[in-house]
């Protein structure tokens, strides 16, 4: 399995950039017969859906649950769930609170301990009080899942200036590599 996280206030043209550049790394693990999984919610989970769809690999879209029953998802994260169920071959529920930052992050901790690769579409910024992708990426390397870092020339925040890529476009396992 792949896995993705990344930044949650990524521009619209920034989500096409990442939808662009993960479409031929997909390919690739589509060709070796992986699935990609993503939990549901707007923005980059739909642009690695889409990117997904169009390079041919499996996707599985992970619904939030409570005692096993699909629960709640609000707006604006029920249209793109909505999206990301059509575009995906399987669903799995997982106990988790889409309202609560906490449970979001022990939900997608689970996520990467069930993968064998992370895409992680993240500037390089420290984790802070509203984005935990940094975590994400340490937690992923600490298990020995393989991460591989996005960020494509041009990509910006929201709120802000485009920001600077990272020093290495790519990090496999625990040792720096370029993989741009």
């Amino acid at each position: 399995m792949i896995a993705v996280v990344g930044h949650h206030d990524l521009t619209a043209p920034t989500l096409a950039l990442v939808e662009e550049e993960l479409r031929p790394r997909l390919a690739d693990r589509a060709r070796a017969g992986r699935a990609g999984l993503v939990r549901a919610g707007k923005g980059l989970p739909v642009a690695f859906g889409r990117a997904a769809r169009a390079a041919g690999l499996a996707l599985v879209t992970v619904l939030p649950a409570r005692r096993g029953v699909p629960a709640y998802v609000a707006e604006p994260d029920r249209k793109a769930a909505g999206e990301l169920l059509l575009l995906s071959q399987m669903v799995r529920l997982l106990d988790y609170d889409p309202a609560d930052r906490a449970s979001c992050i022990t939900a997608d901790e689970a996520l990467v301990r069930s993968c064998g690769r992370l895409l992680a579409v993240w500037d390089g910024s420290p984790s802070n009080g509203r984005d935990a992708t940094a975590h994400l990426v340490a937690y992923a390397r600490s298990h020995g899942v393989d991460v591989e870092v996005v960020w494509p020339r041009g990509a910006e925040h929201r709120a802000g200036p485009p920001a600077e890529a990272p020093v290495t476009c790519g990090v496999t396992g625990r040792a720096p590599r370029t993989v741009c």
